[in-house]
């Protein structure tokens, strides 16, 4: 009994030393939202898209390491197409948002111009953009053709904007192609946000760097993964899991750039976004294991008494920090060689994911500067 309780106590102790404390929270926060068309002519880009969001998320961190990251996804096509947009909200669980952008195919269009003005507008008003000043709030619209200017539901463009900039959200243009009549609208949409007009190949020309350390860095967060205690409701449950699985089908580079996003992430170290896992929710103080009802336990703790499943919480950061350590070495080493490689390919500096990152560090630089 006098083990079980001193054991107990160490658990507790040593899950304190890693605790949330309020004065945690007043972190930045940084929320980027892209507007992407998914029609059939973008399909090259949009699975490049795919390849890179984590290396994009990561240049969050780059320019501000202590930011919250907060990102969102509108999917357009056009009038007459299976969807005319298709809304992922603001969220720090960015790998859920990696499975909605997974799931996206590109298909419809056919008649040049698609719904942009629609698109943007749901951006700017639909999405849970936070009202503190402070927040730095971008929105990449990424296309390859004009907008339908003859829809009369629709709010055009300008209007849009006007109220982008009223709500402190810079909008920056993507161009697909080099389509003239794209390119007058683009740059405008660019001018009237504060933003930036990029330009990049119609494809995406976006470049996946492979490193010698892809293959470690994937391994250790398999392994890491076995350290997550998925809890609650059966489908909350069946959601972190799924996350998991993501990452031992992804490609070696793709969990690479996931790994390196969720190991540099500001705050409380986790292994997945958003809530779910015993481990990171007790760590940064979102729940507390008693508070959880035995029922929406994971499966294996469910038999234990109090102690031992403090105890067994307990083992589970003890692995987790061992791996933790593994994994530092690692990408650090993965950087160096990522970062030797890109000086050898000029060619990429146009692709759809150094446009965007260079941007993106650029801009939140500013934003916490000012």
């Amino acid at each position: 009994m006098m083990l079980h309780s001193l054991r107990a106590a160490l658990a507790v102790a040593f899950l304190s030393l890693f605790a949330f404390s309020p004065a945690q929270a007043a972190r930045p926060v940084v929320e980027v939202a892209f507007v992407l068309d998914t029609t059939g002519s973008m399909g090259p880009l949009i699975e490049g898209a795919k390849r890179k969001i984590w290396s994009i998320a990561r240049s969050i961190l780059d320019a501000n390491p202590d930011a919250e990251v907060r990102m969102a996804l509108v999917a357009y096509r056009d009038i007459g197409d299976e969807y005319v947009t298709k809304k992922f909200d603001l969220t720090t669980d960015i790998q859920g948002l990696y499975g909605e952008l997974l799931s996206l195919r590109a298909a419809g269009g056919g008649d040049w111009p698609e719904s942009v003005n629609e698109a943007l507008d749901v951006a700017v008003t639909q999405l849970s953009w936070s009202q503190d000043r402070r927040t730095c709030r971008i929105i990449f619209l990424v296309g390859d053709a004009p907008p339908h200017m003859n829809y009369a539901q629709d709010r055009k463009y300008p209007v849009v904007l006007a109220d982008a900039r009223a709500r402190g959200i810079l909008v920056n243009a993507v161009q697909a192609g080099d389509a003239r009549d794209t390119e007058r609208v683009w740059r405008e949409i660019a001018q009237r946000g504060n933003g930036e007009y990029l330009r990049i190949p119609q494809h995406g020309a976006v470049v996946v760097i492979e490193t010698p350390y892809d293959g470690d860095v994937s391994r250790l967060q398999i392994e890491l993964n076995r350290t997550v205690l998925p809890y609650g409701k059966r489908a909350e449950q069946r959601a972190i899991e799924d996350k998991t699985a993501r990452v031992t089908a992804a490609p070696a580079p793709a969990a690479s750039d996931m790994a390196a996003f969720l190991f540099k992430k500001g705050g409380t170290r986790e292994v997945v976004t958003g809530r779910g896992d015993l481990v990171g929710d007790m760590l940064a103080g979102r729940t507390k294991l008693e508070a959880v009802p035995v029922e929406e336990l994971p499966e294996a703790m469910r038999a234990l008494s109090a102690a031992d499943r403090r105890a067994y919480l307990e083992k589970q950061l003890a692995a987790r920090r061992a791996l933790d350590e593994r994994l530092d070495g690692l990408l650090k080493q993965r950087d160096a060689f990522l970062a030797a490689e890109r000086t050898k390919q000029p060619q990429a500096k146009d692709s759809f994911d150094r446009v965007v990152e260079e941007t993106l560090k650029k801009q939140v630089t500013r934003a916490t500067v000012n």
